[in-house]
């Protein structure tokens, strides 16, 4: 009889992780999604992007509050839980998992694309999983150092990323490639000045090429939450007057990579699937390169160039040894599933090892309802939960008032991998040209 995992998923961009990642398991598990209820859940029209290509549909994964989850954990005894939520859902999750679920089940949890450098709150907030999914070696690497320098054991494994192969899954664009793709983030840069300028640059590269169409991809319409709230989106920042050939376009991102000459970026965890797919890419160093714009990762790829090239037109191939080090590792280098298994062994036996919570703030169940419903806002419906809001806000509002009138850090120095900011080249990886059919 197969195993039961249970995928319990939120934003665009955990859904389409966390679904991506549960198709790739054998026949002797059986896997089962649900969306939690919380502020940061996929319409249905993300949802539909987000398992396109993974073989479930929208209906497979139906909206539950958490007490429901809790109710149908304890009532169909699965054997795992694969965690696939943003992070303060994730604490919630997990906590109510093992609290209140009787014979707890495995946890899994981790973190969708690009995660280095690691980033100590996210491994906080799931420190009571028992596994945690990376995607490359150089992650598992980095987050374990940070786990010996903070004192948050994880039990990291190895996974692809799973949509690195869905591209089958997509029909071929039928006609010439003629667009290049700027793949939008809600948060990366945050300001509107830099947002501002990357309107700009695609303005001069649209007028430069007007051959092509040049689309700025977005993640979510109007009114549409995401995983990182989006204070300036990029459609209110087109001019007017722009050209007929700069766009703004959602959908999957796999059928726009399939029209494309060339991909632009910040620091998306969309480059990954474009340099799959064998699209020329360019990553913006304009802003510079640091952890806050989550793009260190690219040093030494040979992508990192600056607005000029993208004007140019001018973008790049990878950098061989980059990649083997970088999310494009031998597929038997995977052992989350085998780990997957150890633990569910583990768990019939009865030796499946608790793992406390790293949270030791005072409160006890308050302090919890007041977490959760952070988490959730106006989905947690509990009692306790409204206590602890109107405790909990007013002290909230008055930190975030003196946060804001403190000095800001200075801003990250600018690095461009090319030297010059001209297109020249600063490593092996060689530029490619934009290319036709």
């Amino acid at each position: 009889m197969p195993r039961k995992i249970l995928g319990v998923i939120d934003s665009d961009s955990y859904a389409k992780w966390g679904a991506s990642l549960l198709a790739h398991l054998g026949d002797e598990w059986t896997v089962e999604l649900v969306t939690v209820e919380s502020r940061l859940a996929a319409s249905d029209a993300q949802l539909a992007f987000a398992l396109a290509g993974t073989g479930f549909t929208t209906d497979a994964a139906p909206c539950a509050s958490l007490a429901e989850i809790i109710d149908r954990l304890n009532r169909d005894g699965h054997d795992a839980v694969f965690v696939s939520t943003s992070g303060a859902v994730s604490e919630a999750v997990i906590t109510e998992i093992t609290q209140r679920v009787h014979p707890r089940p495995v946890i899994m949890t981790g973190l969708p694309g690009i995660s280095t450098p690691p980033k100590y709150k996210g491994l906080f907030r799931r420190a009571q999983a028992d596994l945690f999914v990376l995607h490359s070696h150089r992650e598992i690497r980095e987050h374990n150092e940070l786990t010996r320098q903070r004192g948050v054991p994880h039990n990291f494994v190895l996974a692809t990323l799973p949509f690195l192969d869905q591209h089958e899954a997509v029909p071929e664009w039928s006609g010439e490639r003629d667009s290049i793709v700027f793949a939008a983030q809600p948060g990366v840069p945050h300001t509107l000045a830099d947002r501002r300028a990357i309107v700009g640059w695609l303005v001069q590269t649209a007028l430069a090429h007007p051959e092509l169409r040049v689309v700025i991809k977005v993640r979510a319409q109007a009114g549409e939450r995401q995983t990182h709230r989006e204070r300036h989106p990029y459609v209110d920042l087109v001019p007017a007057n722009a050209p007929a050939n700069l766009v703004v376009e959602g959908g999957s991102m796999l059928s726009h990579l399939a029209r494309a000459v060339g991909f632009l970026t910040v620091s998306s965890t969309a480059a990954i699937e474009a340099i799959a797919a064998g699209v020329p890419c360019l990553v913006l160093s304009d802003f510079g390169v640091s952890g806050e714009l989550i793009n260190t990762v690219f040093v030494g790829s040979g992508l990192l160039g600056s607005s000029r090239e993208l004007i140019a037109a001018r973008f790049r191939q990878v950098d061989p040894a980059w990649r083997a080090d970088n999310y494009f590792h031998p597929a038997e280098d995977n052992d989350w599933q085998s780990q997957l298994e150890i633990m569910a062994g583990l768990r019939d036996a009865g030796l499946l090892p608790e793992r406390p919570a790293k949270r030791r703030s005072r409160g006890g169940a308050l302090r919890r309802a007041w977490d959760r419903k952070r988490a959730f806002g106006p989905y947690d419906r509990t009692a306790i939960g409204y206590l602890a809001a109107l405790i909990g806000y007013p002290v909230l509002t008055a930190r975030r008032a003196a946060a804001a009138l403190r000095k800001p850090a200075p801003a990250a120095p600018y690095v461009d991998e090319t030297g010059s900011g001209q297109g020249t080249r600063g490593d092996a990886a060689a530029t490619a040209p934009v290319a036709r059919g």
